[in-house]
């Protein structure tokens, strides 16, 4: 039997708070994970909580700035001692604070993008696996973007921290593999988040987005929990090293 079932199972997501990983943290509580809420601030996560526990799931909150090292490993070091283990990991913290020519992006800007998109994933990844085996193995699904793929124009050092993303992804599926510890991506195309929201309101912009969406429209964010479902639950469990794209048939 094909089963999407988490009982029993420990996930954590960044970036909870809101989006894309709001909704993922609404649908893996709903089969059955306990779902600990990760952000910079926890004012955000309180409202998710609840909604959560509301449904009759399973969620606590924690804060960690996805920028700085020592953080992360308090995080996992705070998980390993509140829960005993860690069977998910949903790397979807993001940040893209600029937004123009590459040409004129300051040093500034290339290191908050790439230390919360890349850097932050990179090593909580690096601290989770060893909890992860001691477990038994484990899922870890990073949200990149199809700019990882394409980059999108003023969006350049986005575009190449998510690409960063999916080569990581692929990298630690490798390295990850004997240790039961699956790895994928997942890569939204144009969905209706706090990050996105400037491109939808534009009008400009938001037409020519359509004008390469075969489906006509932007997602919303439920519409991305169901892959990341799938690539945490058993009914993956031959599924590592890949890249889901959920796009509208953008890459098409």
């Amino acid at each position: 039997m094909i089963s999407f079932s988490l009982e029993n199972k420990v996930a954590l997501i960044t970036g909870a708070s809101r989006g894309i990983g709001e909704a993922i943290a609404l649908a893996l509580a709903q089969y059955g994970a306990t779902c600990l809420l990760v952000s910079r601030k926890t004012d955000g996560l309180a409202a998710v909580q609840t909604k959560i526990r509301a449904a009759g799931g399973k969620a606590d909150v924690l804060a960690c700035h996805m920028g700085d090292l020592s953080r992360i490993e308090r995080l996992i070091d705070q998980v390993q001692s509140d829960y005993g283990r860690l069977d998910i990991l949903v790397n979807n913290a993001a940040t893209n604070p600029y937004f123009g020519l590459m040409t004129d992006a300051s040093e500034a800007a290339w290191d908050k993008t790439v230390g919360v998109n890349l850097k932050g994933p990179f090593f909580l990844i690096g601290h989770a696996a060893g909890l992860m085996a001691a477990g038994g193995g484990g899922s870890i699904v990073n949200v990149a973007s199809i700019n990882g793929v394409t980059p999108a124009l003023y969006q350049g050092i986005y575009s190449i921290s998510k690409a960063g993303v999916i080569a990581m992804t692929k990298a630690y599926a490798k390295e990850l593999a004997e240790k039961n510890i699956r790895v994928n991506a997942l890569l939204p195309g144009l969905t209706a988040t706090k990050l996105s929201q400037a491109l939808i309101d534009s009008d400009e912009i938001y037409q020519h987005a359509m004008s390469r969406i075969p489906l006509k429209r932007h997602a919303e964010p439920m519409e991305m929990a169901g892959a990341v479902l799938y690539l945490v639950s058993d009914a993956a469990s031959f599924t590592t090293g890949t890249a889901v794209v959920c796009d509208g048939g953008a890459l098409a």
